[in-house]
């Protein structure tokens, strides 16, 4: 198993170019399956969970090649519409395949979803609001079995989603694209992947109202074409590598970003201090001093992103004062706070509320990553100790961080990655 070994103290510095969003190329890539005949999509981001969509995808009989961060796909010939677990266990998004094959083929078969250990995370309301769309669905094995009513399609429904869900959002819509009628659905997750899948979808002829809110009417259509595409910027990294500014009174360039997906997270980085500037495609941050204490408090967007809770708590480790976080969205996403005080840090554990009193700096500590998000923060903390860090488990960063090594050089940080 890989691992990281970081000698810090470092001053995080430099410029660095944002790759495509993983959070909305996932559910771009699921959305590839629905025209029948080829799209190209962009700026795309090479890491193991794109690239386990892809072999999912490839598995389906779809024609499909990734040429640097550009994929193409013709989707005319699909020889199956089955997720096997071998795939789907690794990655949560897998889940996005069963709205595409079920709207436009009318029946899939796909294993219940894995990924990051950061809570419960279900797919009834995927399956609810299917079954609200004339769906038999039944779960066997580990398997959901879906099959649309008599004639092939889905049927236009009203549903209203019992919660927020940026994943049964994103799968219903596409369902809905091509189902026979008009859906209507409430309480919809607005996040910008959202927003961007949606988008994708009507450059391919889709049919659909409210994108961006919490309600979208999706008028359903015969059938999709294929388009040409770009991913949008990932503001979760973006915001990754603008933290390690905080942490270390750097000054970090961010390019090929936008500050519009980002402004929840740039209103906590002045609050602590940061001078932050931003033009069309690029956001800077400038750290003079220790970092403030502030209060962090996860919601759905447009709030405070739970994906950016594990690096800003350690930015509030070194902040001067104390700082109260409140995660809202998944009740286990804490597993990095014992990592965090094994480098120095003074983290204290109330349900789901972190108490992070700020300290002089981290110590260097071997030390594991326990999900995607929580492996960054416990880079940047190694970049910033004073002396040897190893990171175990960076099977987690690069399923979320495309050329991290090289980007992390880019600005000054110490890391060479030993194999394992």
């Amino acid at each position: 198993m890989d691992k990281f070994k970081i000698i810090g103290k470092t001053r995080i510095a430099g410029e660095v170019a944002i790759s495509g969003s993983k959070n909305a190329a996932l559910p771009l890539l699921a959305g590839m399956l629905l025209p029948n005949d080829e799209t190209v999509l962009h700026n795309v981001p090479t890491l193991k969970d794109t690239d386990t969509l892809i072999k999912l995808i490839a598995g389906m009989g779809v024609a499909i090649k990734k040429e640097g961060n550009t994929v193409i796909t013709d989707a005319r010939h699909v020889a199956n519409y089955y997720a096997p677990y071998e795939l789907v266990r690794t990655m949560r998004a897998s889940i996005l395949v069963l709205g595409a094959l079920l709207g436009r083929f009318g029946e899939a078969e796909v294993s219940l979803p894995g990924g990051c250990s950061i809570g419960s995370r279900p797919v009834d309301q995927h399956l609810k609001a299917f079954e609200a769309m004339g769906a038999n669905i039944s779960v066997e094995n580990g398997y959901v079995k879906a099959k649309a009513p008599a004639g092939g399609r889905l049927i236009g429904c009203d549903f209203t989603f019992d919660m927020v869900t940026v994943g049964g959002t994103e799968n219903v819509i596409m369902a809905a694209s091509l189902a026979r009628g008009t859906t209507r659905l409430e309480n919809c997750a607005c996040e910008p992947e959202v927003v961007d899948l949606a988008n994708m979808l009507v450059a391919m002829g889709a049919k659909i109202d409210g994108i961006g809110t919490p309600t979208m009417i999706i008028e359903g259509v015969e059938s999709l074409h294929g388009c040409e595409y770009s991913v949008i910027a990932d503001r979760i990294e973006t915001g990754s590598y603008l933290a390690g500014a905080l942490m270390s009174e750097g000054d970090v360039l961010t390019t090929n970003t936008s500050a519009e997906l980002l402004h929840p997270v740039l209103k906590k980085f002045e609050a602590m201090g940061a001078t932050i500037t931003t033009g069309d495609d690029w956001i800077r941050a400038v750290m003079t001093g220790r970092p403030k204490a502030v209060d962090i408090r996860t919601q759905v967007h447009p709030g405070f992103p739970t994906d950016m809770q594990a690096q800003l708590m350690a930015v509030c480790c070194l902040a001067d004062g104390t700082s109260t976080i409140i995660e809202n969205i998944f009740e286990n996403r804490f597993m990095h706070v014992p990592e965090l005080n094994r480098m120095g840090a003074n983290i204290r554990i109330d349900g789901h509320t972190a108490i992070v009193t700020g300290v002089d700096s981290f110590m260097p500590a071997p030390v594991m990553a326990t999900d995607l998000r929580a492996s960054m923060s416990l880079v940047m903390a190694a970049a910033c100790a004073d002396g040897e860090s190893i990171i175990d488990r960076i099977y987690h960063i690069d399923r979320g961080y495309d050329n991290v090594e090289s980007k992390l050089k880019s600005l000054g940080v110490n890391i060479e990655r030993i194999k394992g």
